[in-house]
């Protein structure tokens, strides 16, 4: 059986025994997820996690030296800024849109319990001073993946103007490149059992009845997130990048979002998967990594979608200055969500604040959050790629390289 139908089919047996689990023997559920479902999904992760920074700064140092020219990076990266703006503010308005059609916040009492305060938005100057790392093995060891990229320009970069004398440790970034692609094929093969935990866990500790309580809201925001995907596979339709193929190569690392509910954890995934779909290893070692860090889709759209269900469930009026306040707002706090489990609703709450909503918006949604995060990954995840995709083919070949190893290769199935 193929891995993706794997993951996959250990997502659905995850549901079905968790849920049996809530429902048969609803006593055995904390023991259950505290000694064998919790552990196993978390050394799961942890295999994942211990990968991705080693993996990532091989692959971007590699990629700076490699490119033809410095401005290429500087070029890669206004043009993936300029399309994040472009489709999460589309992500945006599908999330507004789908809630003020389905308006699924009317006759919805309080069913949930949530300690969540509004987070302060960090000023831009701050945030962009945060950007350069005062300790390159700092940055490696928290793993914030914009300084990763900011110091691994630096090292590549650098190495470029030293041929000679940057050869030796080029050899050993190309090695440990190549151990932690070997490292990633042994714990993918633990992957069904690692996502069939995971989800387990959750569908075992909180069940699916409150799930089936605001199931006009769950379902509204799989609806909004269906119809982002479709929007990407368009686009890619568009670009001459047959969409077909694509989710062929990606569908391992959609499957792996959608059970981790991490965008960091799968985007050593996202590598592989890129370089055996055949897009140019130099731009995506940087292009999946940028976007790891900044490129949150399904944030956009549950930021969208939640302000207005909130909105429509305490009765505030919808008025065009709201709308606006919530797509601005929305917009940014997009880019700085973090790419883990839950961060969502912390995020939701400066969206509400922001907004003059009432925080309380966020008890409501709380229970089922955990539910809809995984939708909401493999969204971010497809957004990240897909725009890394779209990039490769508006570029043109180096020169004196065939056509085939940017466009061509792009089409091969």
């Amino acid at each position: 059986m193929a891995h993706t139908r794997q993951i996959l089919l250990a997502l659905i047996l995850g549901v079905i025994a968790g849920g049996a689990i809530n429902l048969l023997v609803p006593q055995w559920a904390a023991p259950l997820d505290q000694q064998l479902l919790t552990p196993l999904g978390q050394v799961f992760l942890r295999l994942l996690q211990f990968i991705v920074v080693p993996m990532v700064f091989c692959a971007l140092v590699l990629s700076f030296t490699q490119v033809e020219r410095g401005g290429h990076v500087g070029r890669y990266a206004g043009k993936l800024l300029g399309l994040y703006i472009v489709t999460s503010g589309v992500a945006l308005a599908i999330g507004m849109a789908v809630a003020a059609w389905l308006t699924p916040g009317t006759g919805i009492g309080e069913v949930g319990q949530a300690n969540v305060q509004a987070a302060e938005p960090m000023p831009l100057t701050q945030w962009l001073v945060s950007l350069v790392p005062r300790n390159p093995f700092e940055a490696l060891a928290d793993a914030n993946l914009l300084q990763i990229i900011i110091a691994a320009a630096l090292v590549g970069i650098a190495a470029r103007q030293l041929p000679e004398q940057s050869q030796p440790f080029i050899k050993v970034l190309e090695s440990g490149y190549d151990i932690t692609l070997k490292i990633l094929a042994i714990v993918l093969k633990l992957a069904p059992i690692g996502v069939f935990a995971l989800i387990a866990s959750v569908v075992a500790t909180q069940g699916l009845e409150l799930m089936i309580k605001l199931g006009l809201y769950v379902v509204g925001l799989l609806l909004a997130i269906t119809a982002m995907a479709l929007f990407y596979l368009a686009l890619l339709a568009l670009a001459g990048a047959r969409p077909g193929a694509y989710l062929r190569h990606f569908g391992e690392s959609l499957s792996f979002a959608l059970g981790t509910a991490s965008s960091n954890a799968t985007l050593p995934i996202a590598l592989e998967n890129a370089r055996a779909y055949g897009a140019p290893h130099q731009l995506t070692a940087f292009a999946l990594p940028f976007g790891t860090a900044l490129k949150r889709d399904g944030a956009a759209v549950l930021q969208g979608f939640n302000a207005l269900f909130v909105a429509q469930l305490f009765g505030v009026d919808v008025t065009l200055t709201l709308v606006i306040t919530i797509f601005a707002t929305g917009l940014l706090v997009s880019f700085s969500t973090a790419g883990v489990p839950g961060a969502g609703l912390v995020a939701m709450s400066t969206v509400l604040s922001a907004a003059g909503l009432p925080l309380e918006g966020v008890a409501v949604v709380a229970g089922v959050d955990r539910f809809t995060d995984g939708f909401r990954t493999a969204l971010n995840v497809m957004g990240n790629t897909a725009n890394a995709m779209l990039l490769a083919r508006t570029q043109r070949s180096p020169k004196g390289s065939s056509p085939e190893t940017e466009s061509e290769a792009l089409e091969r199935p």
